[in-house]
Formats: C-alpha cells, structure tokens, sequence
C-alpha cells in the first residue's frame, strides 16, 4: 500500500449518506491520500462503513481508526480485512484497538482485559485463521491504535506501525524513537480554522470532552507532562492549544509540519467545524490539501 503522508480522519455515525457520500469524494477529490474513521458508542460498524466508502471511491485509502477489536472475533476481522482489500484492489486499512472500559463493558457487556496481551492474542488468533474468504494479492497492512510503550512496540513488531490519537508533535517524536525507523506512525491532528482564541478553545474543549474520562488518554497526557490541574474543568488553555491546532492556515501548517518533523509519515487531520457542528469543516480540507510534504 503506498500511504501518502496526508490524510483525514473523521466519525461517520454524524453524517447521513449524501454527507458520507460527500466527505469521502471530497476527501479523494482534494489529493487527500486516506480516510480514516472510528468504530465508537453508538457508531457505525467498521466493516460495513468501509465496504461503503470503498464503493463510492477509485483511489482513495480507506481505513478504520480504529476498529474494536471486541467489536468481532479475530477470524472475522481477517475475513473482513482479506475481503475489502481484494475487492478495492488494496485500498483498505485496517487499524485496530482495544477500545475503552466502558465501551467494552458497559455497552458491549464484554470483560475489559490487560489492553496488550489482549491485543497480542487477538493478532495470534488473526495470524492462526486464515483469511477465511477470497485472500488478497498481497497481505493487506494493519496498524495498532497505540498510546503508550508496550503497544506501541507491539504494533511495530507486529503490524505495519501505529496510530496514536489525541497527541501532539512531543508524543510523535517520542514515539518513532521508541519503534525505530521502519514502522508507520500514522498521527490523527485535530485541526480548526478559527482565529478567536475564545471561541477556538470553547469548541476544542466541546471535542475533547468526551475524551477526558477515559483513562487510557488521560494516563497518556500525564505521561506528556500535563497536570491533574491542568485537565480539570474540560482542559486550561495549554491542554487545548496542544491537542487542537486552530488558527489561520500557517499556524495550522506549522503544526502538521510538526509532526512531519518529528517521525510521522502519515498525518491524518480531523477538520472541526467552527461553527461547532458535528459536520466536518470541508472548506478548511480544501485550505490545507497542498500541505503535504
């Protein structure tokens, strides 16, 4: 797969099906080279969005960030995995995660296990099934969603590389040092074209939200150097300004060149609307799509 340095990454489950329709022919359209999109609470399937998007696109990379990994068997995720890049001529990438507590257990009724040694099993168990349906010319790539050191050196050893969400440039440095100069570190970039600071936090504040809870971002934030103080109330000022990159167009190019800089080979941008609307900002997609490197 030939994964260009510059990506979207946007949920779905807000879209109706023009706007699926949309986002995605947009995204192609711009020279964008993926798009990514999660499987969450209440969200679409993974599977079926991508056989989806696939179908509305002729070159576009589509992938999951990520797929949940207690969301189906590990036999199902390779038969759906082998299954959409045959028939998109390897157009598909499968990102998969362990998720989070509380979609694990509260809404699936599953029991949350150790997040590695789950992970590490489920890629054995992939590795031991087969494709299970019509294999691929060649083996479709993996990537893990990976915060922290042990499955980030996971995904490096055993999959093309990882997707570290909800972290700025210091953690994509942090992380090519740890899995070394071969894997793919792919970085989902929240980014908003709004140049009032007040109104900007205010709506990196209403995306983070839902983030804030959950412990696997927030033990990662700590490890960042961020205080207990400085993620109370939604997030001060300096937590905001490093998770969302807002501004004018060169104060957002200068934080995906960022990253660029510190090891990542893919940035994937997650265009927040200003007017803080689920809907993606696709004016903003068409601002930044010349910033590839």
């Amino acid at each position: 797969m030939n994964l260009g340095p510059l990506g979207v990454w946007y949920p779905t489950t807000p879209l109706d099906t023009a706007q699926m329709i949309e986002l995605a022919t947009r995204t192609e359209a711009l020279g964008y080279s993926a798009l990514w999109y999660p499987e969450g609470r209440g969200g679409h399937e993974a599977m079926a969005v991508g056989a989806f998007l696939l179908g509305q696109t002729k070159k576009l990379v589509v992938a999951t960030g990520i797929a949940n990994i207690y969301a189906r068997d590990a036999m199902a995720a390779k038969q759906g995995q082998h299954t959409l890049a045959k028939i998109s001529g390897g157009r598909f990438l499968l990102g998969l995660g362990v998720s989070h507590i509380p979609m694990v257990e509260g809404l699936r009724g599953h029991t949350y296990g150790k997040p590695v040694a789950t992970m590490r099993a489920y890629l054995d168990a992939m590795e031991a099934a087969g494709a299970g349906a019509p294999e691929a010319p060649e083996p479709p790539p993996t990537v893990l969603a990976a915060l922290g050191p042990n499955m980030s050196r996971l995904g490096a050893e055993r999959t093309a590389g990882i997707l570290p969400y909800n972290v700025p440039p210091e953690h994509t440095a942090w992380a090519r040092k740890l899995v070394g100069p071969g894997p793919w570190v792919c970085v989902e970039q929240k980014i908003l074209m709004q140049t009032d600071p007040t109104k900007a936090r205010a709506i990196a504040r209403q995306a983070l939200a839902h983030y804030m809870p959950l412990p696997n971002y927030r033990n990662n934030w700590l490890r960042l150097g961020f205080s207990e103080a400085e993620l109370a109330d939604g997030g001060n000022d300096r937590f905001l300004d490093a998770m969302v990159a807002w501004g004018d167009k060169p104060a957002i190019a200068e934080r995906i060149r960022a990253h660029f800089d510190a090891g990542a080979n893919h940035v994937c941008i997650q265009p927040l609307n200003p007017d803080g609307s689920l809907l993606p900002d696709l004016k903003a997609l068409e601002a930044l799509a010349d910033l590839a490197p």
